[in-house]
């Protein structure tokens, strides 16, 4: 095994990294504030590229055609939203209903299963091409790490105003912000909006960097970005306490997650096998918080009991 491959291959896994972070970000607000499982987000996955690429080739500015990628993520959360809060739906199934309309409407927006655009045509934001040997302001790296960080800002300034406390609060207990006059359903559909809309925007980046827009790139999106909170949340938990640094971590989460994912491909792992080594990952870092509470909880039980006999 080359050393030297896995290290020429790390600048590629931590852009992957940081761009679904910025996706598991999305994720994170409906998974841990709202307490919501929101499967659409496979389907957003690839709205986000596929709108962007194609108004691209229509010659939309870079930042537009992302504006607009972000938009039409947001309209996929309020339909997600709209299902479960007016039809009552639940929520993992007004996802998957969400998802599975998306199939076609995705198609219809690239006009065929997929779509490239071509980096010497196109002015892209992020590329493959620009993670070696470009100034560092067009590095690729960068870039994301700079959408990532400016996401995070926005949304810790957001988080903090009446609105976004009131919809931390919604997911908190909802039975009492609704009796503190909170409208809780307005706030479940305006937080699939925001989630879905950060899911889009990192999609857009996606199909960027990696030069196309594709039907199946969705697929399984909901893993990736569930397991980029569980890692984050498993290794930086007791560390980063304030919010800022807790979506932070769910970043980091993402890059993390895809080392270890460029880690078992450079061991010579079967690709026809790299699914199940996914899972395992996830499943893995899934049951790291469960271990570290049983055995702080069985710590603190073996020193309660100590104490009682010393009395």
């Amino acid at each position: 095994m080359d050393v030297s491959a896995l290290f020429n291959a790390m600048p590629g896994a931590i852009a992957q990294g940081l761009i679904w972070g910025i996706m598991a970000i999305g994720v994170y607000i409906t998974f841990r504030i709202l307490d919501i499982a929101d499967l659409s987000v496979d389907g957003t996955m690839c709205t986000g590229a596929a709108v962007c690429i194609m108004l691209m080739q229509k010659g939309y500015h870079v930042a537009a055609a992302m504006a607009i990628a972000t938009l039409a993520g947001m309209l996929v959360g309020l339909v997600t939203g709209l299902f479960h809060t007016t039809m009552g739906i639940p929520a993992i199934l007004a996802g998957i209903l969400t998802q599975l309309g998306l199939w076609g409407v995705n198609l219809k927006i690239m006009g065929k299963a997929n779509q490239p655009i071509n980096v010497d045509k196109y002015d892209l934001a992020v590329s493959l091409r620009y993670i070696k040997r470009v100034a560092f302001y067009k590095n690729s790296i960068f870039v994301v790490f700079l959408f990532m960080i400016v996401v995070i800002g926005i949304l810790y300034w957001f988080f903090g105003t009446e609105l976004g406390s009131s919809l931390r609060a919604t997911g908190c207990n909802e039975n009492m912000a609704r009796a503190q006059g909170i409208n809780t359903n307005f706030n479940k559909v305006l937080g699939l909006m925001i989630s879905n809309g950060l899911v889009a925007f990192a999609s857009a980046c996606l199909g960027q960097y990696q030069g196309f827009a594709d039907i199946n790139m969705g697929k399984g999106a909901i893993v990736i970005g569930l397991a980029s909170v569980i890692i984050g949340e498993a290794i930086f938990s007791r560390i980063f306490k304030n919010f800022a640094l807790k979506l932070l971590s769910v970043g980091i989460g993402g890059v993390i997650y895809f080392i270890v994912l460029q880690i078992v491909i450079w061991l010579g792992v079967d690709t026809d096998l790299l699914k199940l080594f996914q899972a395992l990952i996830v499943a893995v870092f899934l049951a790291v918080p469960y271990w570290k509470g049983k055995h702080f909880n069985k710590g603190k039980k073996l020193a309660a009991t100590a104490e009682k006999k010393e009395a």
